[in-house]
């Protein structure tokens, strides 16, 4: 089929323009009703729970409200990559939680990947999930010693058995990357449609009995209090949704409630797509396995080969908005997107003069600490999952089985994680918060392209450089 778009929602990202289904919105909210289980939010990590809810205890009541339709948030904008590990390195995990909690959770956090596409298989979701790994790439000798640090981290945690270390040969056999030096290979990611697959996913949740209310913006979360003795609710102009546990799925969105203003920095990404490449430029390139593809800027670069033969390239550079605005204008940065398109050309001149066809981007969600936080306030009845700077898909797919067996009373091994109901510091407030974030995202953006320019590598020493280390 192809996709069917009355208020046109295709217009958000090339995902959704394209994901074969019908984006005509689901019935609002009409009234108050009581359920065992009220979400906010329908994307991965909403729908990952509902999901799961109704797998454990199909007699459930799971209903999920979102503001816009189902994908209209990072999961239907995101870069295609289903990614393992988190936005924070293991030896990082590792100071804070120890040895065996690091492994636990990195083990955790990897599994989404082929859980994802166990789902996919059983639910007939065809997202194009393809394993087809990742390839981290140094543009220079610049980025060596990154390169070179990545390998030894992976080395002292104890998990670079799922990663192959690459020559430029080597990395050049998998992608042919003007200036790569080498690489690094990992085995345990793959590359999906991210709209197909949250698409799928609320269809899945369907079946199995859950409701999903499009157009319905939650307005307030009511707290409940005494476990048990006042039930928490969801909030909106046309009714309240009762339950026994409320779950926050807002993500970056979520900061947009004042209660979580502080909890999460909206930070964008931004995105652009080439037209489709021929088979004779994809002969100069390679990249036959759809790898997840990126370099070591410090101010994060990461491309996919799509299915319909294009390349998207994704980026950070957007200005963070005072006072954490997020506006539909925002989605577009033509300074940003001119780069990433310049950026394009020079990691594949053969291709110069390619045409793009689409920019797009949207909003992600910082913590303070760079840690995810999957929790459940029994007290309260509410439970969240959020935080995950950039890092969602697979992340997602396990914040929704942890959310899934806190709620249900399940003590596992997921319930062990220390990720659960941890509780990372607010941001600063403004105009504090402003003054950092932008100082950082202009400061490692000339750090970047001073590297370029003279060949040699950031010292690591800088104030921007310490702040946004992770």
């Amino acid at each position: 089929m192809t996709t069917v778009d009355p208020l046109g929602y295709g217009a958000t990202s090339f995902w959704l323009e394209t994901c074969d289904d019908d984006l005509t919105p689901r019935p609002s909210l009409d009234g108050s009703a009581d359920v065992d289980v009220a979400i906010l939010g329908a994307g991965y990590s909403g729908l990952w729970t509902a999901y799961e809810l109704l797998r454990r205890d199909p007699s459930l009541k799971v209903t999920v409200l979102e503001r816009e339709i189902a994908g209209f948030g990072a999961s239907g904008r995101n870069g295609g990559w289903c990614a393992a590990g988190l936005q924070i390195s293991p030896a990082n995990l590792e100071r804070r939680f120890g040895r065996a909690a690091m492994t636990a959770l990195e083990d955790s956090v990897d599994s989404g990947v082929d859980e994802i596409g166990r789902v996919c298989a059983e639910e007939g979701i065809d997202a194009d999930y393809v394993k087809g790994g990742s390839l981290t790439v140094a543009r220079g000798a610049h980025q060596m010693p990154e390169l070179e640090a990545h390998w030894e981290s992976l080395v002292a945690a104890g998990r670079a058995d799922q990663y192959v270390r690459l020559d430029a040969a080597g990395a050049a056999d998998r992608v042919r990357v003007e200036g790569a030096l080498g690489g690094i290979f990992g085995t345990q990611y793959a590359s999906i449609q991210p709209a197909k697959l949250v698409r799928g996913l609320a269809r899945a949740v369907e079946r199995r009995g859950g409701t999903i209310h499009e157009r319905t913006a939650v307005v307030d979360v009511e707290p409940g209090a005494g476990y048990g003795q006042l039930r928490p609710a969801l909030r909106t102009a046309r009714g309240e949704l009762r339950a026994g546990t409320v779950v926050l799925a807002g993500e970056a969105y979520l900061t947009q409630l004042r209660p979580w203003h502080r909890a999460l920095l909206p930070t964008y990404s931004l995105i652009v797509l080439t037209e489709p490449l021929s088979d004779a430029q994809w002969a100069t390139i390679g990249w036959r396995d759809r790898e997840c593809l990126a370099s070591y800027r410090i101010s994060i670069d990461y491309l996919t080969r799509t299915a319909d033969g294009r390349i998207l390239f994704g980026g950070r550079g957007a200005p963070y908005r005072y006072g954490s605005r997020i506006e539909p204008a925002f989605d577009r940065d033509e300074r940003t997107h001119a780069m990433l398109r310049r950026f394009v050309e020079a990691w594949f001149p053969s291709i110069a003069g390619i045409g793009f066809s689409h920019a797009w981007g949207g909003p992600i969600g910082f913590p303070r600490d760079w840690l995810p936080t999957f929790s459940h306030d029994q007290r309260t009845g509410i439970a969240s999952a959020r935080g995950y700077t950039g890092h969602g898909v697979a992340t997602a797919n396990l914040a929704g089985r942890v959310l899934a067996d806190l709620i249900t009373g399940a003590q596992t091994e997921l319930t062990e994680l220390p990720l659960v109901n941890h509780r990372s510091p607010n941001w600063e407030p403004e105009p504090f918060r402003w003054l950092g974030v932008r100082y950082v995202q202009e400061s490692l953006l000339r750090l970047d392209a001073k590297a370029e320019r003279t060949g040699r590598p950031p010292s690591g020493r800088s104030l921007a450089e310490r702040l946004a280390a992770r």
